[in-house]
């Protein structure tokens, strides 16, 4: 059973998605904020496509990433940290449409790593949402003592 250790999760996302410099920069909307599994979307420009104009592999790698960490982030502690620690992005359509609808969500919860997963869909028009890439990812919790540790590590 998933359940969040943080009573005020939405509005800690919140602020933590205002500090996201390149989410803004992308335009990239989060849409619904659920304990364990974040939405949003990103209205297509020509500057998330690439050479043949599909949307560009990293910007939907981007929005993977970033709706299965929020989703980690859910669950953790106020005063805890979400990192990606793995993420492996399958994609099975190009990116083609006028906007993308990502999803992510955690599949299993544990104490220092929470498995996530993400949806990426291709909407164009009126027709059905096209799922066109699904990833994996761990991503792992930073307690704030690793984050001390970290800090007075001499750097090599």
């Amino acid at each position: 059973m998933i359940k969040t250790y943080n009573p005020d999760y939405e509005a800690d996302i919140r602020v933590k998605l205002e500090r996201q410099e390149f989410m803004r920069l992308l335009g990239f909307n989060v849409t619904k904020i659920e304990v364990g599994r974040i939405e949003g979307e990103l209205v297509l420009e020509e500057k998330h496509r690439q050479h043949k104009g599909f949307t560009h592999g990293g910007v939907i790698a981007t929005l993977a990433d970033v709706v299965a960490g929020f989703a980690a982030v859910s669950l953790v502690p106020r005063d805890h940290n979400v990192v990606t620690a793995e993420i492996k992005v399958s994609y099975f359509h190009p990116g083609l449409g006028d906007k993308l609808l990502a999803k992510g969500y955690v599949v299993k919860q544990g104490r220092k790593l929470n498995f996530c997963e993400a949806e990426i869909y291709a909407v164009k028009g009126t027709a059905a949402p096209l799922l066109i890439a699904k990833a994996s990812t761990s991503m792992a919790t930073i307690t704030p003592e690793d984050v001390a540790r970290k800090l007075a590590e001499p750097v090599s």
